[in-house]
């Protein structure tokens, strides 16, 4: 059979039409009673039940997961891109204590491979179904020559909901209030720039190398996939910030700009954080960037999470209820800081 001329200029329709009709099983898990229609449509299309809420907000964020594709890349595994995206929007919104409610994706690339394709939106299903999070709807772009041979670009919208009146906006964070750190599973998305120079450029490793202090490769360490903390989140406002109470006063997503760039976008003018540096168990792989990296301390706490995925700001008679609440459901976490009088700043000390 002759070769359509568009498929001859690199882009072939007939091949995403096969490989997009597989979507609706994979997505299936996610689905959810609000989404109307179904995907391919123009547009995706979810009925929001306003009668759960009564001033209802809509919280929307946009996120990628930069060069940590490039480890992807490298090691051919793809399954764990799409879930990094989801989580990485997941606790975006969830730090205002919004539900998600439903994620978009767009994925680019220069030639559509099926397997990569089918990879990465599992990887969406997964993340989606696991924060109940419908994958309503995106667009995959083919576009030769803009792409290098076996890279594409990712990137997500979520839409989420939350209570207008229990929308947490940090107003009520006060001095002595304390910082309850939630572990990472490595870097999550942000960093790799550097991490990338640190591993393959000037320790010279290649992304398949086994590190025995890692007991891992380093290709499969960076791949570790970014914790959502979304449900846990929700959790933690049902059991602690009912009715008129606010235990929960702020949250922090730990994304690049570290701690020293993210916590201040929660505090209140009059308050500084002050995050103790030595009060958690640092994970191997940032263990060995602080040995051999060749970086400053300082500037390591402003670059990656150092182990720390999200904080969590709370009344300090409180804290010790709400750290016990969080490892009953199986998420490690530390007393990692407190609130003092300040002009919104972070410090780690």
């Amino acid at each position: 059979m002759e070769q359509k001329a568009y498929a001859r200029a690199g882009v072939d329709i007939d091949l995403g039409n096969r490989v997009k009709a597989t979507l609706p099983q994979l997505l299936a898990s996610t689905h959810r009673p609000e989404v109307l229609g179904k995907v391919g449509g123009f547009g995706g299309l979810f009925a929001l039940n306003a009668r759960k809420y009564k001033q209802p907000v809509l919280v929307s964020s946009v996120d990628g997961v930069g060069t940590k594709l490039k480890i992807a890349f490298a090691m051919d595994r793809h399954d764990t891109i799409g879930q990094d995206l989801v989580n990485h929007c997941v606790n975006d919104i969830a730090v205002l204590g919004a539900e998600p409610l439903f994620f978009l994706d767009y994925l680019g690339t220069g030639k559509l491979e099926p397997h990569v394709f089918t990879e990465i939106i599992k990887g969406f299903a997964k993340a989606c179904a696991e924060n109940r999070c419908a994958l309503i709807g995106g667009e995959t772009a083919q576009m030769p020559g803009f792409y290098q041979a076996g890279e594409y670009d990712v990137s997500g919208t979520i839409v989420g909901v939350v209570e207008k009146g229990r929308m947490l906006d940090g107003k009520s964070i006060k001095r002595g209030d304390a910082v309850i750190g939630l572990a990472s599973s490595g870097l999550h998305t942000n960093g790799y720039s550097l991490a990338r120079k640190i591993f393959f450029e000037d320790l010279k490793l290649q992304p398949r190398d086994y590190v025995p202090d890692l007991r891992n490769t380093i290709g499969d360490e960076l791949l570790k996939v970014h914790v959502s903390y979304g449900p846990l989140v929700q959790k933690l406002l049902k059991k602690f910030n009912a009715r008129h109470t606010r235990v929960i006063k702020g949250l922090a997503h730990i994304t690049g700009g570290g701690f020293i760039d993210n916590i201040p976008r929660v505090l209140p003018r009059n308050c500084d954080v002050v995050i103790r540096r030595k009060s958690w168990e640092m994970l191997p792989i940032f263990q060995l960037i602080l040995e051999d990296g060749g970086v400053k301390e300082e500037e390591l706490y402003q670059v990656f999470n150092m182990g720390i995925g999200m904080v969590v700001i709370v009344d300090a008679g409180k804290a010790d209820a709400v750290l016990r609440f969080i490892t009953a459901q199986k998420q490690t976490a530390w007393l990692i800081g407190e609130v003092t009088k300040g002009r919104g700043e972070a410090h780690v000390r």
